[in-house]
């Protein structure tokens, strides 16, 4: 708690003698008394500090006593200062009437009755620190109003937080269920079949172009499964900060070739085709694993909302870093949604309904930043999608 303030007191007289012998009768336990020879040096002090009184005498050359009162009238700071006027002229000047005129709350002539003058004071500095401690009880009451407005502001936060989370949660769980059943069932019915044809002695059922095929179904769903799991844990590793990389030395145009390769099948099935631009061979110390996953998710995503139109991988080769770009010909992304997309549950919207957990592009996203590089996104509605993903090279040789 801040410690309280002595009061300030004010005397201005152009008599030395003066100013000392009021300091001595007006002096006291806490507070602090001032002195100025001149209605200038007044007006500096009054600008400094904050006065609950101030003995300014009448005659005094240059600025008197009545000159400095108007001013001090006129200005905000100083306007409410208690003002006494003291004087040694006689009464008979009627300057008892100039001075309450001139906003003063008394008018003393000398010599002092030193008892009325302290009994002043008492009055005035118990009016004046009863109005600070009022003034520091309203701040301290305004200052706890703001905290409590603040903390309340917080916990709306807080709360609208736990809401979307608790939503996120309930939505989450859903679409875990939805995509784990779609392969569960498959390969439930698929087993339900072959248990039924052993039943019933069908062994031609199982002959080796059949069981290919129940092969290659179970290879699917069970693929589709892991891919689910894969990507919550990765979703656990990235917030637990314990996502790691396994860095090699990999060469970027043979791995584009290879994951182009491998998701033609799948790109025939979707009705479009990709086309890759990687002619320039370039090596660099990445996670080969973790690039293949970056790189399938964009082309995954560039066949699901690609509208069934050609899709490109180019790759550009720089200085200090490779650039690997995924283009589709779709109905592009909204400007509002560019930044949302990579948000974890977010699933894009196309002619159909979203598959997925919503987490390839922020899993992504996050996999280039391990790398120390980035991931980002350019479209314009109506005309498709680019992503790029840039890699910094690195000469460090393989551990």
């Amino acid at each position: 708690m801040q410690a309280e303030q002595p009061t300030k007191l004010l005397i201005v007289d152009d008599l030395p003698e003066n100013l000392q012998a009021l300091n001595a009768v007006i002096r006291g336990p806490g507070r602090e008394i001032f002195q100025a020879g001149s209605g200038e040096e007044a007006l500096a002090l009054l600008l400094q500090h904050d006065f609950a009184m101030a003995f300014l005498d009448v005659q005094m050359p240059g600025m008197d006593g009545f000159e400095l009162a108007e001013l001090m009238r006129g200005t905000e700071k100083t306007r409410q200062i208690p003002i006494v006027f003291v004087t040694a002229a006689g009464k008979e000047l009627n300057y008892s009437f100039k001075g309450y005129e001139a906003g003063a709350v008394d008018v003393l002539y000398k010599p002092l009755d030193s008892r009325a003058v302290r009994g002043k004071v008492e009055v005035f500095v118990a009016l004046w620190e009863q109005r600070e401690a009022m003034r520091r009880q309203v701040l301290a009451l305004e200052q706890a109003r703001q905290a409590q407005e603040a903390m309340l502001a917080e916990l709306n936060v807080a709360q609208g937080q736990l809401q979307r989370a608790l939503a996120m949660r309930d939505e989450f769980m859903s679409m875990v269920s939805h995509e784990m059943r779609t392969p569960l069932n498959t390969l439930y019915l698929e087993t339900q079949l072959r248990k039924m044809q052993l039943e019933r002695g069908n062994m031609a059922a199982f002959g080796a172009e059949q069981l290919q095929r129940m092969v290659a179904r179970d290879d699917r769903q069970i693929q589709s499964i892991i891919r689910l799991i894969d990507d919550m844990l990765d979703v656990s590793r990235i917030r637990s900060g314990k996502l790691s990389l396994r860095p090699g030395w990999v060469e970027m145009s043979g791995l584009l070739r290879r994951v182009v390769h491998d998701l033609t099948p799948q790109a025939s099935t979707a009705g479009c085709s990709i086309g890759l631009d990687a002619g320039t061979p370039v090596s660099g110390w990445w996670d080969e694993f973790r690039i293949e996953q970056i790189v399938v998710n964009l082309l995954t995503n560039a066949m699901r909302y690609g509208a069934q139109m050609p899709v490109s991988v180019v790759l550009t080769v720089q200085e200090e870093q490779v650039l690997v770009e995924v283009r589709d010909q779709g109905p592009g992304i909204a400007p509002e949604l560019q930044q949302k997309i990579f948000e974890p549950y977010e699933r894009g919207v196309g002619n159909e309904v979203p598959s997925g957990l919503g987490l390839g592009l922020y899993i992504s996203r996050e996999l280039a930043e391990v790398h120390q590089g980035s991931l980002t996104v350019r479209s314009v509605p109506g005309e498709g999608a680019v992503f790029t993903l840039a890699l910094p090279r690195s000469d460090a040789p393989p551990i």
